[in-house]
C-alpha cells in the first residue's frame, strides 16, 4: 500500500487554485504566482543594487570613506591650528601640510596676490615664490612678517591689516606647501 505522501494530488475542484505536488509535514502549498508589487520590489531592488555597486564601487565618482575621515581630520586639525594665535616656524609648516589650510591658502592668493605673483608663484611683478632665494628671508615667520607688513619700497602692500591673521596663514601655508621643510621642524603626522 502507497503512503498518503506519495499519492499523486487530486485535482482541485473547479473555482479553487491547484495545490502544489509536494506535501510538508502534511501540508500541502498553493500553487499561485508571486503578486505583481512583490515581483516590482524584488526586481527595482536588483535595479538599485546595480546601479549602487557601479556608482560606489566602480565608477570612482564618489568618496570613499577613508577620503572622508581624511577631510573631516584635517578639518579639525585646522581649526586647532587656527585657534593657536601664535605663529612660530613649526606651527607655520604644520598649516601648509594641512589641505584645509592649503585649499584657502590658494583661493585668497588668486584673489590677492596671483596679479603680481602670477597663479603657478612663478613670478611677474613680484619674486617667484617656488624657488629657494628669498629676498627678505625664507624662514616662516620671516615669510609672515613680510606680508603682514609689506615691502613698500618694491611695491607691496601690508596685506596684515587687510586680510587678517587666518587668511595671512593661509596664504603662507598655500605658498609653503610648494616647499619641503627643513629637517630639524618636527611635524605631526597627517
Amino acid at each position: 500500500m502507497k503512503s498518503p505522501d506519495s499519492l499523486p494530488p487530486a485535482s482541485p475542484p473547479p473555482g479553487e487554485d491547484p495545490l502544489r505536488p509536494h506535501t510538508y509535514d502534511g501540508i500541502q502549498e498553493y500553487d499561485k504566482r508571486l503578486p505583481n508589487w512583490w515581483l516590482l520590489t524584488f526586481y527595482a531592488t536588483i535595479v538599485f543594487w546595480i546601479g549602487y555597486w557601479m556608482y560606489f564601487q566602480q565608477s570612482g565618482l564618489s568618496t570613499s570613506d577613508g577620503a572622508k575621515i581624511d577631510r573631516h581630520l584635517a578639518q579639525v586639525e585646522a581649526q586647532k591650528l587656527a585657534a593657536n594665535a601664535a605663529f612660530d616656524d613649526a606651527s607655520l609648516w604644520k598649516m601648509s601640510r594641512n589641505a584645509v589650510f592649503v585649499d584657502a591658502g590658494r583661493a585668497t592668493f588668486n584673489a590677492t596676490c596671483a596679479s603680481c605673483h602670477h597663479a603657478t608663484l612663478t613670478g611677474g611683478i613680484g619674486p617667484s615664490l617656488v624657488d629657494a632665494v628669498w629676498v627678505h628671508g625664507g624662514q616662516p615667520t620671516q615669510m609672515l612678517k613680510v606680508v603682514n607688513e609689506g615691502v613698500l619700497t618694491k611695491g607691496m602692500p601690508a596685506w596684515g591689516p587687510i586680510l587678517g591673521p587666518k587668511k595671512v596663514s593661509e596664504v603662507l601655508a598655500f605658498i609653503l606647501s610648494h616647499h619641503t621643510p627643513p629637517a630639524d621642524v618636527a611635524l605631526a603626522a597627517k
